[in-house]
């Protein structure tokens, strides 16, 4: 009896949040640019950074949609950050360059020993940099022509210090390719009403501008410069300590920035290992917190999934809990993806559902393995 009381508590404390999330996603407006908004005359320059390592399959293909964004071109530089590639990227970007009139930087790092490459390419960057607002993508993205003009004028309508934006992934194909999307959509889904919320918490350096005065005034990635992953998180995380209230998500459909899902279980498990590494990081308690409770209730799910294999549990009570906690998760997920214009992703949703619990529970417990590989390295 008390394995059906504590099951019934905690799915519908989650079943309530979900519900909670679904509503403040609904009623976030999509952030649209306005005749008003004539980012041309303020004049702000942007730095875009982008740090790669073999690259070379896709950095063209960023290059180009930055060539064609609608900002004016006297108003942003790009960087691209070659992290000791051993392929052909610094050839391609350097032959971009000569051809283009973009304004654009080749910077190939030295190799050195480090503990988090990603955060020390970035932070090379940032040093150099003219622009007021530092923004970064990956090498693997593809970005819309809209992109660059909806941060800066959400920026200058807002004032907001950081600016996260939505990511999704493209062209898929197969099953597993439509679970990955449905999956990242709601953690991009959570991480928006955190910020809504006033307690940020996920965000995705894939998509993400900050203003380099307060890059430099929370001392970089100072602090968290020994920790693998986290060069967009737990830099927000600072950011949100020293200015709360100042980090803002970019509800836009012409900012979301697209990438290609995992082909690979052993590239999927890596990444998701590397994500789920940072949550021991956090700074503040709400995500730490959120992280653990997140991992409770699926892992109660789990717990109950066994209690009616071995008779302690009815089989109708745990499809009823079951039930309980997925039409919520419909609900926020599902809207999630239409505005990522995703809607042919939502039938996913269902199965998604079925795995996550699983997902969940191993990837919070891998997470806690301090070494994994990234980009051909074994990071601590």
């Amino acid at each position: 009896m008390w394995i059906e009381i504590a099951l019934w508590l905690i799915v519908c404390s989650y079943a309530l949040f979900t519900l909670v999330l679904w509503r403040v996603w609904k009623r976030m407006p999509e952030f649209q640019t306005e005749v008003g908004d004539s980012v041309s005359e303020e004049r702000i320059w942007l730095s875009v950074i982008i740090p790669v390592r073999n690259e070379a399959e896709n950095i063209g293909a960023l290059l180009r949609d930055l060539e064609n964004q609608t900002l004016s071109p006297q108003l942003f530089e790009v960087w691209v950050v070659d992290d000791e590639s051993t392929d052909q990227t610094a050839a391609i970007v350097t032959d971009f360059a000569g051809k283009s009139l973009l304004n654009l930087h080749l910077i190939r790092m030295e190799k050195m020993e480090s503990a988090s490459p990603k955060k020390r390419a970035i932070q090379t960057a940032v040093k150099v940099a003219r622009g007021k607002l530092i923004v970064t993508t990956d090498g693997d993205c593809r970005v819309s022509e809209k992109w660059l003009r909806e941060i800066l004028a959400f920026y200058l309508r807002t004032g907001a210090r950081c600016i996260s934006g939505p990511v999704t992934f493209t062209g898929e194909r197969k099953v597993t390719d439509y679970l990955q999307t449905v999956e990242f959509a709601s953690l991009v889904g959570s991480g928006a009403c955190a910020m809504k919320l006033g307690k940020p918490n996920m965000c995705n350096g894939a998509n993400f501008a900050y203003e380099k005065k307060v890059f430099e005034e929370v001392g970089g990635f100072e602090g968290v410069d020994q920790i693998a992953s986290g060069d967009d998180e737990l830099l927000m995380h600072k950011i949100h300590d020293l200015y709360p209230g100042s980090v803002e998500f970019l509800k836009s459909p012409g900012a979301v920035v697209r990438t290609a899902p995992h082909q690979t279980w052993k590239g999927f498990r890596n990444q998701r290992q590397r994500w789920a590494s940072k949550w021991r990081f956090y700074r503040t308690a709400s995500p730490k917190i959120l992280a653990i409770y997140i991992f409770i209730c699926n892992a109660c799910l789990l717990a109950g999934g066994l209690a009616v294999v071995s008779g302690m549990l009815s089989g109708y009570v745990f499809g009823a809990v079951f039930l309980l906690k997925i039409l919520p998760e419909w609900l926020f997920v599902g809207s999630v993806l239409r505005f990522m214009q995703k809607g042919r992703a939502v039938v996913y949703i269902p199965l998604v559902q079925l795995l996550y619990p699983f997902y969940v529970v191993y990837f919070g417990l891998a997470g806690q393995k301090s070494a994994y590989e990234w980009k051909g390295r074994k990071l601590q």
